[in-house]
């Protein structure tokens, strides 16, 4: 477990470097929680793989047990290392979706924790647009978990500040890149089946989502 007072690490997203990443990959190592932006709010990071990683994210958020939990990756490749299939749809989704703000649901990967998905065997995930939310996944070498960096319930962070002032010490880095867009959240779409179904709607409408499913 990493253990300590919350470290903010302050990064130009214009000029990253993946070693600046390096306190809040040990982190994830760890089984540690690191907050990070993303194209939309801030984000809670933990490895989808390590239950007690996944259980200190519910304790933290507060988060309801039946609540899945979406993830974040770093490209194609990575999901396919440990997250879950790209289905037929899947793929045409992610090839005009990707990167964005368009969460997919896969059938996931057994080497994920059951807590992420509720043994529903489903996974929500996406490959964001934001360049820190992507490095920090490609130097962790797996996804991350994606849930905005709030308690459940209270409205998503734009600002790092909010993001402190709600969690301070409770989570291990706070990875400060400024202020995100905010906006629309992710739009989540299940692509487990042969036509898209819209789960919730978010900032890509869903008339592209259809454009994106026809290839």
């Amino acid at each position: 477990m990493y253990i300590g007072r919350m470290l903010r690490l302050y990064v130009d997203p214009r000029a990253l470097k993946i070693e600046d990443l390096e306190p809040a990959i040990r982190a994830l190592r760890s089984g540690g929680v690191v907050a990070y932006p993303t194209e939309t709010f801030y984000g809670l990071a933990a490895d989808p793989r390590s239950a007690s990683a996944v259980k200190r994210i519910f304790s933290v958020k507060q988060r309801p047990a039946d609540q899945a939990l979406p993830l974040i990756a770093a490209s194609l490749a990575q999901i396919g290392d440990h997250v879950g299939s790209m289905t037929p749809l899947a793929t045409r989704l992610a090839a005009r979706g990707w990167p964005g703000p368009l969460t997919l649901i896969i059938p996931a990967s057994p080497l994920l924790c059951g807590d992420v998905h509720l043994a529903t065997n489903k996974v929500a995930v996406r490959v964001p647009g934001d360049s820190v939310a992507r490095s920090l996944a490609a130097a962790a070498g797996h996804a991350i978990t994606s849930t905005s960096a709030n308690l459940s319930g209270q409205p998503p962070p734009s600002a790092p500040e909010e993001v402190d002032f709600v969690f301070g010490d409770a989570i291990d880095v706070l990875i400060d890149a400024g202020r995100t867009p905010g906006g629309l959240p992710s739009t989540i779409v299940d692509a487990t089946g042969e036509a898209p179904l819209l789960v919730r709607a978010g900032a890509i409408a869903w008339d592209r989502v259809l454009e994106f499913s026809q290839g």
